[in-house]
């Protein structure tokens, strides 16, 4: 029988992480990293930006062959987890063997939500992989019509990157705006604007009554009776947690699996981190929440790697946001939705940053947009703020003239 030893279902970025931090934190027994992807562990954001944008697209990862073997990392790719029997401590793989665990992390991530309509074809793609990419990629050049259904990040960045490759882009949003899920109105409205002088048709407050997909084009009819024809459509419409390996083995869902703010399951031989989880965060009084985003991942798989090893360390990160779209950068620490009321500070070149205050006076987020990294230190800076907890005063928040470090040494 095999020495059971650190399991970790799920080679993206927070799996990744969470087998190099077991290395760094001493723990020298077995280490095993399973992935269904044939790639070693990478970074997805790269996937909407640079993969498409490229003459040719390379994968940003994460450790090499060389430097997990030099660290004895057991990398199994292409192989599902299909079951874990939680009283033999046994994870089964679709390939028909086992892995024996110690402790066991679920790093399993999300997938596109499913549009849920008939008439999807071949030409109605979602992105989630390296292998998603290329497939996209190949269809993003002059002359050629896309379709991105969806007004949210991944969508935004994917016709931005379509843009510049010179093909011509829809995009189609349900909702009244774009970035509805925790931007505020004035930043997707200046991001709206700017697809929009790209060259980007923006319809929004547009349902979708049908698609048909023929092989050769993809005709998209609106609710309001309008075609929108596309050689290609690429859905974008959110993202779910993959959880029927952790339901299946009777551990709680939430929302994504449920952990502690250990990132502990019900089970204490198995976390989960990432994407795919749910967790409460003490800063906003508990409240459960699930993150996809690429910091928060890398994040938690240090974390979960700690406590696995019997650190007892809490989850105190402030969430934190970001995207690169025609040469603006969206920052976002915090939640915004817990705020109240909002500050503005206006900086130099166009950019600013809204300060969102709880009912208390609390700073719970900070939301920026300009160009470059123009509001990459005051971001990193109401970030720490928020961590501490602090009411700075309004005024103070919103003058260009008042220090954001000051307010911090106060």
């Amino acid at each position: 029988m095999a020495v059971a030893g650190m399991v970790i279902i799920g080679a993206g970025e927070c799996g990744g992480r969470a087998a190099l931090g077991l290395r760094d934190h001493g723990f020298e027994g077995p280490v095993t990293l399973v992935g269904d992807e044939p790639h070693l562990p990478y970074e997805r954001p790269p996937l909407s930006k640079e993969a498409m944008a490229d003459e040719t697209p390379v994968i940003k990862a994460i450790a090499s062959d060389a430097l997990l073997a030099e660290r004895a990392i057991r990398h199994i790719h292409s192989v599902r987890a299909t079951a874990i029997d939680r009283l033999t401590h046994l994870v089964h793989l679709s390939d028909g063997s086992t892995l024996a665990y110690e402790k066991l992390l679920l790093a399993t991530g999300s997938v596109p939500r499913k549009l849920p309509l008939p008439g999807l074809g071949a030409r109605c793609v979602y992105l989630r992989t390296f292998n998603d990419a290329l497939a996209i990629r190949t269809h993003l050049s002059a002359g050629k019509r896309v379709a991105v259904i969806g007004g949210g990040f991944i969508g935004l960045e994917l016709a931005a990157a379509a843009r510049k490759l010179g093909a011509t882009v829809t995009v189609i949003e349900a909702q009244s705006r774009i970035l509805m899920r925790g931007v505020p109105a004035q930043i997707a409205e200046i991001i709206h604007k700017a697809h929009e002088a790209k060259g980007v048709t923006m319809l929004t407050g547009q349902g979708i009554a049908a698609i048909a997909d023929d092989g050769m084009l993809v005709r998209i009819t609106l609710a309001d009776g309008q075609e929108v024809p596309a050689d290609l459509a690429v859905i974008g419409i959110g993202a779910v947690p993959v959880t029927a390996l952790a339901a299946e083995a009777g551990l709680a869902i939430d929302n994504g699996i449920a952990v502690d703010d250990r990132l502990q399951t019900q089970d204490p031989d198995i976390f989960a981190a990432g994407d795919c989880c749910s967790f409460p965060l003490a800063i906003y009084g508990g409240r459960r929440v699930r993150l996809e985003a690429w910091r928060n991942a890398q994040e938690q798989g240090a974390l979960a790697a700690r406590n696995m090893l019997g650190a007892d360390e809490a989850h105190a990160a402030v969430p934190w946001f970001w995207s690169d779209q025609y040469g603006l950068t969206l920052q976002i620490a915090g939640l915004s939705d817990e705020g109240s009321s909002t500050v503005r500070r206006d900086l130099d070149d166009g950019a600013f940053i809204l300060f969102h205050l709880a009912a208390d006076g609390r700073l719970v987020a900070a939301s920026g947009i300009g160009p470059g990294n123009a509001v990459a230190r005051d971001v990193r800076l109401a970030e720490m703020l928020i961590a501490k907890r602090a009411s700075p005063a309004p005024e103070a928040l919103g003058s260009q003239a008042v220090k954001l470090k000051s307010l911090l040494a106060a």
